[in-house]
């Protein structure tokens, strides 16, 4: 793997890891990568990294189905969860495949460089 990119993800994974909104699995994916790089276990862990964003990683119609059911207003607050979901309707609108939150805006950047990566 090219340093630069490796430079780049690195940074993108420390953005996703110190994000409110990214969950533990990621979280605890994006440590181990950190902690992995440089030795045997970086290719392992590269491949366990991009797995699980792949998963992680919230389409914009799943923001929006999250953000106006109960467990988004659960999650979120009534007034929040329609905010939500309204602001997951204007970046769709727009083009947006993914939730633009700081965790989801980092994984999509780290998975732009997966083929780099693996």
């Amino acid at each position: 793997m090219d340093q630069k990119v490796k430079d780049y993800v690195s940074g993108k994974v420390k953005e996703m890891i110190g994000a409110a909104s990214c969950c533990m699995e990621a979280k605890a994916a994006g440590q181990a990568w950190l902690d992995a790089v440089g030795t045997d276990k970086e290719a392992e862990q590269t491949k366990k990294l991009i797995g699980q964003l792949e998963m992680d990683i919230m389409p914009v119609d799943g923001l929006i189905a999250f953000a106006d059911s109960e467990a988004g207003a659960q999650v979120f607050g009534a007034e929040t969860a329609k905010n939500v979901a309204a602001h997951g309707r204007e970046i769709k609108a727009a083009g947006a495949k993914y939730c633009d939150c700081p965790a989801c805006n980092a994984v999509a950047a780290i998975l732009e460089k997966k083929e780099e990566l693996l």
